[in-house]
């Protein structure tokens, strides 16, 4: 047998085919991170995907991964501003018309006395325009008003001047209508500063921020709840 056959021992060093034997694994340099994933142990191992954005799962499709440019994919048109606020003036006045005639054979939901005397001074001014009974009036109105937008929104979202204007309100996350907790909530952050509080700041925030908040035109109504306000076919 010739000399020139390979020993069973070891393959010369200089075999192409020979296996280097592997390198003791350390930590991996820094840098851009490669189809490996992140190393062992890195704090980003166990980190959960992030959310989805809103209605990306909901009955409107739509929405690529999160982080997209536009928060508004997959979402409706939003309800216009001045959609709304006809909306809402429509509900005020389905409640607050019949709720002032029922009034009436008890004086009226609103008393107003004469604080026209040199003598009154501010405090009873405040005493004689907003008495104990315009109050328990306010108390009645926010009882009606809470329950008429609970029923409605939790219904179907839509109360009647919602529906007459094509508007809609949905929870923000995946555009289903509002449980009865959410409806709630909605209804007693909007009515109760409304009727009991300060009037005309609280409509002057909402309104201001149908116009100016972003992306989701919010008031803040809206935000307690989670809440978004859209169009319908």
């Amino acid at each position: 047998m010739s000399n020139d056959q390979p020993t069973s021992g070891q393959p010369p060093e200089d075999d192409p085919f020979l296996k280097k034997p592997q390198e003791p694994q350390g930590p991996e340099p820094q840098g851009p991170q490669g189809p490996q994933g992140p190393p062992s142990g890195s704090p980003y191992d166990s980190a959960p995907p992030p959310p989805p954005p809103p209605y990306d799962s909901g009955p409107y499709g739509g929405g690529g991964p999160y982080g997209g440019v536009d928060p508004l994919a997959g979402m409706p048109p939003l309800g216009e501003p001045g959609k709304r606020i006809l909306a809402r003036l429509i509900d005020f006045l389905i409640i607050s018309i019949p709720l002032y005639l029922i009034s009436l054979p008890w004086g009226g939901a609103v008393e107003m006395r004469d604080n026209t005397s040199s003598n009154s001074n501010f405090s009873d001014v405040f005493s004689q325009t907003y008495s104990a009974h315009q109050l328990l009036w306010s108390l009645i109105g926010l009882v009606v008003y809470v329950g008429y937008d609970t029923y409605f929104t939790h219904k179907d979202g839509r109360t009647i001047g919602k529906r007459l204007l094509k508007l809609r309100v949905a929870m923000l996350n995946d555009g289903r209508v509002p449980d009865t907790s959410a409806s709630f909530l909605r209804a007693v952050v909007l009515w109760l500063p409304a009727l009991l509080c300060c009037p005309c700041l609280w409509w002057l925030i909402n309104i201001v921020l149908m116009f100016t908040d972003k992306p989701y035109r919010q008031g803040l109504h809206d935000k307690a709840a989670k809440t978004v306000v859209v169009q319908t076919d």
